[in-house]
């Protein structure tokens, strides 16, 4: 599967301050690439960069160096810009238009003619899941969560090859946030590639094929989510039953630095690495336990999302 989209030294400062203006860089070096086909995740704490990049992606700001390239073309390229869909994080809309005269409106822009600006109005409103007694009310009577339907909406009007998705379930309830989540996760079938960044990472875990986590403006870690996963596995559980705590304790060596805990059916012991499980066995038999199972730890994307993102959160 070709790239879809390319991103080389991609480099974004601002300038700060009033009297005595300073340089900050927002976005350092991002290089990374997102094959056709995927839904690929892009995480990072709050200032990290992520909207930034979505933002200079689709040329709504303009990069201090590196380039960057979509289905082939410079983001530079206005024409491509026709080919791709955008959520923005918090989408503004003319408020006075209903949601079918603003998705008419948006169809216009892609050169629809009126009757299919009609039937496609209708089938992006049906895709987000708006009930259609909501079709012709005015948009500033929607709540946070019917606007960001809206918003998605606009982003499919075009029928884009790539749809960028900046915190798409915001806003949602439970159940809207399952239907969206639905509906992003078919969007590979029809051929399209999905960028979504979300801070709602049990989202990202069952959506992405592959992810990246920005730290600073700089690319953190990126790959599929299993091998993330498997990059930073820690530990080594064992479930046992037949035995206590204290009297398999009193069979393991103090260097097995193992912890034992007691549970509803026997006991979890962890250890930190995998040659010492037949030591641990072996105290298993003596205290009279039998095993149940033994399966490395792995770190869940929270706990990989935390660990790189944790000098943001403090800074």
């Amino acid at each position: 599967m070709s790239a879809i989209i390319e991103i080389e030294n991609l480099t974004k400062d601002y300038e700060v301050g009033f009297w005595r203006k300073r340089k900050v860089r927002a976005l350092d070096g991002l290089s990374l690439t997102v094959e056709g086909g995927q839904i690929f995740g892009f995480l990072g704490a709050n200032g990290a960069g992520k909207t930034t990049t979505l933002k200079l992606l689709m040329r709504l700001i303009y990069p201090t160096s590196g380039n960057a390239r979509i289905l082939g073309h410079s983001i530079n390229d206005v024409a491509m810009h026709a080919r791709i869909g955008y959520l923005p994080e918090n989408p503004y809309f003319y408020d006075y238009l209903t949601a079918r005269e603003f998705l008419n409106y948006c169809a216009e822009i892609f050169g629809y003619d009126k009757a299919k600006r009609r039937k496609r109005t209708e089938v992006v409103l049906g895709l987000v899941s708006l009930e259609p007694k909501s079709w012709d009310r005015q948009l500033r009577k929607f709540s946070k969560g019917m606007l960001q339907r809206v918003g998605l909406a606009q982003s499919l009007v075009n029928d884009p090859e790539v749809v960028f998705l900046d915190e798409p379930m915001s806003g949602l309830d439970p159940v809207g946030r399952r239907q969206v989540r639905d509906l992003i996760a078919s969007l590979p079938q029809q051929g399209k590639t999905v960028f979504m960044c979300s801070h709602i990472l049990s989202d990202i875990e069952v959506l992405c094929d592959r992810a990246a986590i920005l730290k600073g403006g700089r690319l953190a870690q990126v790959g599929r989510l299993d091998e993330l996963r498997q990059a930073e596995a820690s530990r080594i559980e064992i479930m046992a039953s037949g035995a206590d705590a204290k009297t398999l304790s009193g069979y393991l060596s103090s260097d097995l630095g193992a912890t034992i805990m007691g549970t509803a059916g026997g006991l979890r012991i962890e250890i930190s690495d995998e040659k010492d499980v037949d030591s641990v066995l072996a105290g298993l038999r003596r205290a009279g336990g039998k095993l149940v199972s033994v399966q490395p730890i792995r770190q869940s994307l929270e706990e990989l999302f935390m660990d790189e993102t944790r000098a943001d959160f403090n800074a």
